[in-house]
């Protein structure tokens, strides 16, 4: 399906429900969806869309069990490791966004590595927002302010201190499972981003899914407040 949108954000929800229905481990849960990731990106990138970000961990999922976070950081680590290379080979460029230093040194030193490989790749941005939050993005930028003298702030100014100065406001951000909020996801970034909520769980999102979402922004006319 044709679409004009440059940046499109997923908020990847209900990977535990989906396990609980089918009574499945949750950790199966996530299991299932970093699969669904992996296609999800292949979807994007073949419908012409630039900059793919995935709200992968974000700060408030450290309250989670300790066997549940530990699963998700190997995961992770998991991910990069499978998929770098594929990524790498199609010209992808992988980025991540969020407090990386409190994550362990060495998955750190995985996304920084991860992170140098493909920086020059130009068919597409992949964002994973990991340890990320919207309102802890906007504090981090104001503490750079502060840090460099500056008290005259614009817009602008303040964009140069996000995580990703340079990423383009996402135009539609879908999240899954049928919660109908953003969680903090790119608060400064979608003050006008058009919001899909599809009540089908992350690991069963499909191509279909992804369409019928395209399409609804398709048919939406934004005007930014004008």
């Amino acid at each position: 399906m044709s679409t004009n949108i440059k940046h499109l954000g997923f908020i990847m929800d209900g990977n535990r429900r989906w396990a609980k229905e089918k009574k499945l481990p949750t950790l199966l849960g996530h299991k299932k969806g970093y699969e669904t990731a992996i296609n999800v990106v292949k979807w994007c990138v073949n419908r012409g869309i630039k900059v793919i970000t995935l709200y992968a961990f974000s700060t408030e999922n450290w309250n989670r069990s300790k066997e549940e976070i530990s699963y998700l950081m190997e995961l992770s680590e998991k991910a990069v490791k499978e998929q770098i290379n594929e990524l790498h080979k199609k010209e992808i460029k992988v980025q991540y966004l969020g407090r990386l230093t409190e994550l362990s040194k060495k998955l750190q030193k995985i996304f920084t590595e991860a992170m140098a490989l493909t920086k020059n790749n130009k068919k597409a941005t992949l964002n994973m927002a990991f340890n990320y939050g919207g309102q802890p993005e906007i504090i981090d930028a104001i503490n750079g302010l502060i840090k460099k003298g500056i008290r005259n702030v614009t817009p602008e100014i303040l964009q140069k201190f996000l995580y990703d100065p340079d990423m383009p406001a996402p135009d539609l951000i879908i999240r899954t499972s049928g919660e109908m909020r953003t969680s903090g996801f790119l608060l400064w970034e979608a003050a006008y981003s058009e919001l899909y909520f599809t009540k089908t769980y992350w690991p069963a999102f499909s191509e279909k899914d992804l369409d019928l979402a395209i399409e609804s922004f398709n048919h939406r006319q934004r005007r930014f407040g004008g």
